[in-house]
């Protein structure tokens, strides 16, 4: 591109790109699309985004194109690599000079020239650091931010490089300027302190901004930038300082009021600081030794003493208990248990935290976590009246504890109460003890303060384990303070359904869930509705624990149920729709099928609430897996559904309609269930198959689920579905095994074994592309055990069971090698003797057997060739399949099953779906289980002898070892 005659046509076609009109905006993008591979066009964007005169959104867009155009083409080894020449003038411009006005384009301008550095600096881009450094000692204020804004973004990105290499150079690089770096940062805190003092908001505004673009580069050098820190006194002395910095800033923000410009410029610096520490104890926990006790004493003072009343904000609080939680925690503290394992290190960053935790300060700690920081707050009971569903979903779990004020004390609270149990366990409970009885209504702060005591009684309910009679006091106080209906007294009764949760799956007496069923009854129809949504999470806890028994909560089942669903319709909000279907969903798994009578009410309006949920694909998926625990009780009577459940399955697992992306895994899920449940096969239910072929292209991890869908459509009914599907699937199966793991391989091999198993008929035919490959697996000794035995098994089914079609498979094979039909066929069965023992699944051995003496009686030299082979894997089979009857002394086949029983199901198991009644009645016509194999051996044996003749069969058993005769005579003695 020639840049002058460019620059003009860029400039148009960016502006174009700029407009609100698609008619216009799209070819300006093709336009621009095309030139992004030609040479000279970045050039062009430098020259367009460096003018100032030019409009903002046309530069920023020049700005954009030319970022991405780095990480597509700036590499080497890229197609469309830029050139040197052009890259060199690109780094010289980039740099030149930095007075961007417009901060947002300063930004991205620093985010490219960083992602230069990245791949640049400093073998090809030496230059960079050195002009940063004396662009950031300049006076112009502009230029020196936007240096120092360049600076940080380059430190940030080539501090996060991984490879020893670049590790190496980035320690040569925090070294080089670590010194100059500590003195910017201390010559801009300085000035802004001074500045503050004096009054000059707009000054102190400006070197604050200062201020924490150095803290960030010295964040970065510090925590990524050396190997043992805690050797380099430089690194020590800013680590020391920070503590003295954030008690200057602290002061200073009482002077500095929320409605002060700088007032959050302020508080970012001061979590800034303690990110540097957070992030330099988790990168280096022993370098952080000789910062413990003054980092405890500092996060102790400021959030458990006086001396942060009216300077503290939430974010900081946060921030102090997580230093706190992560030195109580950290593992590199904690001494093994034989101590003479542990290393000096360890052990003296133990011996602080011991000395520091004192049982007084422990104490302080507990009580000022309870009484104070687990207090609900205003906000949070004006939260319950105005918004009680937001009030329940309020963030807990995940990584919330890191910003989030309530979930960190939690947080904290349980990691020192497990650390210092033998000391807290008693404090906790003297305040449960000053505690008993019922609260004053009208004393608001003592509620509270019972709130709290149970919340921690709750949080560390695996503590007390030994310390606490939660039966006694379950009976004697907490089922009380449950049946206190007074509008004031909800927080307890919330506080106290909760507490039950925690300890249900820690200590309940199951003799006690009545009474307690009892009692989430009456609470599912308080009147408040934070008490409901509370109550529903607790009988969720309770139905879900392991000692639960279906017996003691069937006479509760029918009222839960419809209170359950009443809640379920009462509430508005997607999140608390989602959790109360969770816990119906709970529900409905363990009590199984005994759910069918109540369900009425939950189907017809499910329908209602998946219109309703368009926009809520998770709210969608809470219904999928209620569907699905629906169709698993209802059994075959799910049919009754299918109007309903079928378009929802079809939506599910459409993979040209949008919503697949959140709800296919359980569509999916319950596309199977359904079938596994459904009575019979439907014109609907055969349609939605047509979603199969896109999803076996996709081949994700849901690949496996697909062929069980395929799997029960078999079973289902057999005939029907491969007449219309066969085609498609064994185009689909052709596709997949050119390109798939081992284990995939088999995965979709044993489709087609289950196939011809239930239709040895059709089944060969309609998969006849894919045997001959099989076949020649088998002649070439395919080496993988687990895909030769598939094999094996498939060969099997068409041999025993329709030995027309291998006739043709052999000729086609011998064709296609070039070979004799009797060749091949020696060569399969030779190799079949020689790698039986890759078989493992009893059913296909005694298969291998049944299938090669189907080739019996024979004349043909080959067969009699291999007489001795299909002997021995015979003789095999009857060793894997014949027991002896301990009464008569004779053989019998354990694999023979006879007519279709019911079987007994007991309370723990689930009784049997539609589909394995299917499989039970297909086994029963399966040669493997229906046919005797001593007997099968005997009449071929004898059918081979009427054959030949007394002599000639005399003659083929002498091929056979002696040892390997006399066990079968032993076999057939009965015979």
């Amino acid at each position: 591109m020639d840049l002058n005659s460019a620059s003009g046509i860029v400039l148009q076609v960016l502006t174009q790109a700029t407009s609100q009109d698609t008619a216009v905006l799209k070819p300006a993008e093709e336009q621009l699309k095309q030139w992004e591979t030609q040479p000279g066009f970045y050039s062009v964007l430098l020259n367009i985004f460096t003018n100032h005169s030019l409009d903002v959104n046309v530069r920023w867009l020049a700005v954009l194109y030319f970022k991405n155009g780095i990480d597509r083409y700036w590499r080497r080894v890229a197609p469309h690599a830029l050139s040197e020449e052009e890259k060199t003038t690109l780094r010289a411009g980039l740099i030149s000079n930095f007075n961007e006005p417009v901060n947002q384009i300063a930004t991205q301008i620093s985010v490219l020239i960083a992602k230069v550095a990245r791949v640049d600096c400093p073998r090809q881009w030496p230059e960079l650091i050195p002009t940063l450094i004396e662009s950031v000692k300049v006076q112009d204020d502009l230029r020196q931010h936007r240096a120092l804004l360049t600076f940080y973004h380059v430190t940030k990105t080539l501090s996060s490089k991984r490879l020893a290499a670049d590790r190496k150079l980035f320690y040569d690089l925090a070294l080089g300027i670590y010194s100059f770096t500590c003195s910017l940062w201390n010559h801009h805190t300085d000035t802004f302190l001074q500045q503050v003092c004096t009054g000059n908001e707009a000054a102190a505004t400006n070197s604050l901004e200062r201020t924490l673009l150095s803290l960030k580069v010295l964040r970065k050098l510090t925590v990524h930038g050396f190997v043992e820190p805690h050797w380099n006194v430089e690194v020590m002395g800013f680590l020391h300082a920070v503590f003295e910095r954030l008690k200057q800033f602290l002061e200073c923000s009482r002077s500095i009021r929320a409605e002060n410009a700088c007032r959050d410029r302020l508080e970012k610096t001061i979590i800034m600081f303690t990110k540097v520490l957070l992030d330099f104890l988790d990168q280096h926990p022993f370098s952080f030794t000789s910062l413990i006790q003054r980092s405890l004493e500092f996060a102790v003072s400021y959030v458990f003493t006086e001396a942060g009343e009216g300077i503290v904000f939430e974010r900081f609080i946060v921030q102090c208990m997580n230093l706190i939680k992560m030195i109580v925690k950290n593992y590199a503290y904690k001494p093994s248990k034989n101590i003479e394992d542990s290393s000096p290190e360890t052990l003296e960053a133990h011996k602080i935290k011991t000395a520091f935790f004192t049982y007084p300060t422990l104490m302080e700690i507990c009580r000022r976590l309870v009484s104070h920081y687990f207090l609900l707050t205003e906000e949070e009971l004006t939260m319950w009246e105005e918004d009680p569903e937001g009030f329940t979903v309020e963030e807990t779990g995940g990584d919330s504890w890191k910003y989030s004020l309530r979930p960190c004390t939690e947080v904290l609270f349980i990691d020192i109460f497990h650390e210092y149990n033998q000391i807290l366990s008693p404090v906790l409970l003297e305040m449960v003890h000053s505690l008993q009885g019922s609260t004053n209504m009208e004393d608001s702060s003592a509620i509270l303060i019972k709130d709290a005591v149970y919340n921690a009684v709750g949080l560390a309910a695996y503590e007390l384990f030994d310390s606490v009679d939660f039966d006694q006091w379950f009976k004697n106080q907490l089922l009380a303070e449950l049946q206190v209906s007074h509008n004031r007294y909800k927080p307890i009764r919330r506080r106290v359904i909760w507490l039950i949760g925690q300890w249900i799956s820690v200590k309940f007496k199951s003799d006690l869930r009545p009474v307690l069923y009892e009692a989430i009854r009456n609470l599912l129809q308080d009147q408040d509705l934070v008490v409901r949504i509370e109550t529903a999470t607790t009988l969720k806890l309770t139905v879900d624990d392991f000692e639960f028994s279906t017996d003691q909560f069937l006479p509760y089942l029918e009222s839960m149920f419809t209170l359950l669903f009443q809640l379920l319709q009462e509430v508005t909000q997607c999140d608390t729709k989602m959790h109360v279907l969770h816990v119906l969903s709970c529900v409905i798994e363990r009590v199984h099928m005994q759910i069918r009578p109540y369900v009425g009410c939950l189907v017809q309006y499910l329908p209602l609430l998946w219109k309703q949920s368009e926009e809520h694909n998770m709210l969608r998926c809470a219904i999928l897996t209620t569907l699905i625990h629906l169709v698993q009780g209802l059994g075959a009577d799910s049919k009754n559904l299918y109007p309903f459940l079928l378009p929802v399955i079809q939506l599910s697992t459409d993979v040209s309609q949008p919503p697949h992306v959140y709800l296919l895994e359980d569509g999916l899920e319950l596309w199977l269930v359904t079938l596994e449940n459904s009575p019979c096969l439907t014109p609907e239910l055969l349609r939605i198959f047509q979603n199969m072929s896109p999803l076996l292209e996709l081949s994700s991890e849901n690949l496996r689920n697909c062929f069980k869908i395929i799997n029960a459509y078999v079973f289902l009914s057999s005939s029907e579905f491969l007449q219309m599907y066969a085609a498609d699937l064994c185009r689909s199966f052709c596709e997949l095994l050119k390109d798939i793991t081992t284990e995939g391989q088999v995965q979709v091999l044993k489709v087609v074994e289950n196939i011809l198993k239930v239709n040895p008929l059709l089944g060969p035919q309609m998969f006849q592309p894919l045997l001959p490959s099989i076949f020649r697996g088998i002649i070439d000794g395919e080496r993988y055990p687990v895909v030769m035995s598939t094999y094996l098994g498939i060969m099997g089914r068409v041999l025993l069971q329709n030995a027309r079609f291998f006739a043709l498979v052999l000729s086609q094979v011998s064709s296609e090698l070039g070979q004799e039909s009797d060749q091949i066929l020696g060569n399969m069965i030779e190799m079949w003797v020689d790698r039986m023992d890759n078989i493992t699944q009893p059913e296909r051995r005694k298969l291998s057997a049944l299938a090669l003496l189907s080739l019996l009686p024979s004349m043909n030299s080959v067969i009699q060739d291999k007489f001795c082979g299909i002997i021995n894997i015979s003789v095999e089979g009857l060793h894997d399949v014949m027991t002896e009857d301990p009464e008569t002394g004779t053989y019998k086949d354990c694999m023979l099953m006879s007519n279709f029983e019911e079987p007994k199901v007991t309370e723990d198991e689930e009784p049997p779906t539609e589909q394995d009644k299917r499989k039970k009645m297909l086994a029963l016509k399966d040669p493997v289980h229906g046919v005797s194999l001593h007997q099968f051996v005997y009449e071929k044996l004898k059918a081979q002898q009427e054959l030949l003749g007394e002599q000639g069969f005399q003659a083929l058993m002498e091929t056979v070892d002696t040892e390997i005769v006399a066990q079968l005579q032993e076999f057939l003695q009965s015979f």
